[in-house]
């Protein structure tokens, strides 16, 4: 094996290691959740945390078994491509009288914790990677990653201070 392979290997070993965490928490805080919307987010982070380790697991596969890297890891698709769209329509459905539950919020700032952290970790391995294959699933992982960052951040202010969101809301639409 390659020390170019090996470098990757050991990328998708920790890559893997981050979303089973991932998967992990959101799966717990899923089930323990009081927020309904809260509830859903979580599952679908979990679900997606999902798609991301099935990705990294066929890639590991390939390269250990010394193969080529090929595109079959594209197959594995995110449940909800633009997480946040789906939750600023389900919250606009809501209103603005909603308060979130102490946990529920703690549960949200800790996935922000986990989304920046993932995304420091693709940012970097983009940054290292000289592949092509390589550069295009972390620039992919990249995206999802920023974008459930993105939809936790909306749906933490949106239960912390419901009116805040609504301003932040029409704020960007005033935006173009």
């Amino acid at each position: 094996m390659t020390h170019h392979n090996e470098a990757i290997l050991g990328m998708l070993a920790a890559a893997l290691e981050k979303e089973e965490r991932g998967r992990d928490f959101y799966k717990k805080a899923s089930e323990s959740c009081v927020d309904k919307l809260g509830k859903d987010m979580f599952r679908s982070l979990m679900i997606d945390e999902g798609a991301h380790i099935s990705r990294i697991k066929e890639i590991y596969g390939e390269l250990q078994g010394g193969k080529q890297w090929s595109d079959q890891w594209k197959k594995f698709k995110l449940e909800n491509a633009d997480l946040q769209k789906l939750f600023q329509e389900r919250i606009q459905k809501l209103g603005p009288r909603v308060k979130g539950e102490t946990g529920d919020i703690e549960a949200l700032g800790i996935g922000i914790e986990m989304e920046q952290g993932a995304v420091k970790f693709y940012e970097d391995s983009l940054a290292k990677a000289t592949d092509s294959m390589e550069k295009e699933f972390c620039e992919l992982m990249l995206i999802e990653e920023r974008k459930h960052f993105a939809a936790l951040q909306d749906l933490k202010l949106y239960l912390q201070d419901p009116e805040a969101w609504y301003a932040e809301l029409e704020r960007h639409g005033y935006d173009g």
